[in-house]
């Protein structure tokens, strides 16, 4: 018997204060900001695991960018 692990297509806004190690409050600043992309499903807001990786990504660039000046 072959198992299938479903691997998750969005994540909440909980979920990714979590996997940054921010608090939800200021998630929700990212989010409303527009510093992280979301998607509004229904009442809630849903992130795609690649909106989170281009969070990270440019704040990665301000960091170096900030070292190289």
């Amino acid at each position: 018997m072959t198992s299938t692990v479903i691997q998750r297509k969005w994540h909440t806004t909980a979920e990714v204060a979590e996997m940054l190690g921010y608090g939800l409050s200021k998630t929700k600043m990212l989010v409303i900001t527009g510093e992280i992309r979301s998607i509004k499903d229904g009442r809630n807001r849903r992130i795609l695991p690649r909106y989170v990786d281009e969070y990270i990504e440019r704040r990665a660039q301000e960091a170096e960018q900030g070292w190289s000046a």
